[in-house]
């Protein structure tokens, strides 16, 4: 606990203000994006791509709803789960191949390790993480660019040590959190990178996980016998196919999304995965799937929340988001996208 602390005074962290009796949210007035803007969202997808197998079916849902969003470029981390950062590159990757669009997108790798490790001594010339860092730096210079982050936090604390000024020009919509309870993957991956972040001025919106909870990503669940009845064969055709992360040949990733539903383990009942990270997308295609509440940022200390009240600092948080718009959306934009030459 003392080092954490030290840690954060270190950065300069705003103080912690322990919890009061009031937690009441206050409702949002945002105006869904979709209601919003006639042109596409211009987005940064970051990825643990090969953690397991919600990050590719976001990645392919972002990639091919090409009438929503531009996407500028996908950068990459690496997680407890998936191997070193070369395992998420090739992973993203190859959904980037079997979207036909992996010479329209860049794609780069960010940080292997956490965020504690890297800035101990952090050289702005020369760092773990640093060509994706770099590129969310540069690319939100140049244009008014949301990153939608599905992973731990790292690559975006880095980038505000890098350049404070990070965040004035971009937002995070973050998939992460069991909030208000503790205990889930992205943020335990790097805590301390999300207190950072959260601690920080970056416009954030937090979508909640809530393993086992109707109100949260985690809800929206698919069987295997759903993905074989409606994925194969959805997708753009390419025409070198790619070889799959579990072996096999794949060119299009409706066939590709059976493949990993055939090769991860199921817990629940009945027997079904849930596709987080693909959630994340939905929410920014339309705000109104979801139910939004804007509160002041708490902070997650010794694994629980703390709220802090009276803190200026406002974040946005996602819950009880409508599972079957989602996944029909999701599906439709599979089967639209079939047959259908990809253009950046």
């Amino acid at each position: 606990m003392k080092s954490f602390l030290n840690f954060l005074v270190v950065f300069s962290l705003a103080t912690i203000v322990m919890a009061c009796s009031d937690k009441k949210k206050v409702k949002s007035t945002r105006t869904p994006v979709s209601a919003i803007s006639p042109q596409r969202i211009k987005v940064i997808y970051d990825t643990d791509a090969n953690n397991e197998l919600d990050d590719q079916h976001a990645q392919a849902y972002l990639l091919l709803n090409q009438e929503t969003f531009d996407v500028k470029g996908i950068t990459v981390n690496a997680t407890f789960n998936g191997g070193d950062i070369q395992n998420h590159y090739d992973e993203a990757e190859r959904v980037l191949k079997l979207c036909n669009l992996e010479r329209s997108i860049p794609l780069l790798k960010g940080a292997n390790g956490s965020f504690q490790e890297i800035s101990k001594e952090f050289d702005p010339a020369s760092y773990d993480g640093e060509e994706g860092v770099d590129f969310l730096l540069e690319t939100t210079k140049k244009d008014s660019v949301t990153i939608i982050a599905v992973g731990k936090l790292t690559n975006i604390a880095l980038a505000l040590i890098k350049d404070p000024s990070f965040a004035k020009r971009t937002k995070i919509v973050w998939l992460g959190s069991n909030y208000p309870e503790p205990g889930e993957y992205n943020q335990d991956n790097d805590t301390i990178a999300m207190n950072f972040v959260l601690n920080s001025k970056i416009p954030f919106e937090m979508v909640t996980v809530r393993y086992g909870r109707p109100s949260g990503t985690d809800a929206v669940k698919v069987t295997q016998e759903e993905i074989n009845e409606k994925m194969p064969g959805l997708g753009p055709k390419i025409d070198k196919p790619i070889v799959g992360r579990h072996g096999g040949s794949f060119n299009n990733f409706g066939d590709y999304s059976v493949s990993l539903f055939e090769h991860i383990d199921y817990h629940v009942n009945p027997p079904s995965r849930s596709l987080f990270d693909m959630v994340a997308v939905a929410i920014l295609k339309n705000g109104d799937w979801a139910k939004q509440s804007s509160i002041p940022a708490p902070i997650f200390i010794n694994n629980a929340w703390v709220e802090r009240p009276a803190n200026r600092r406002k974040i946005v948080v996602w819950e009880n988001f409508d599972k079957q718009v989602i996944l029909d959306d999701f599906y439709s934009t599979l089967k639209e996208s079939t047959n259908v030459n990809q253009v950046n």
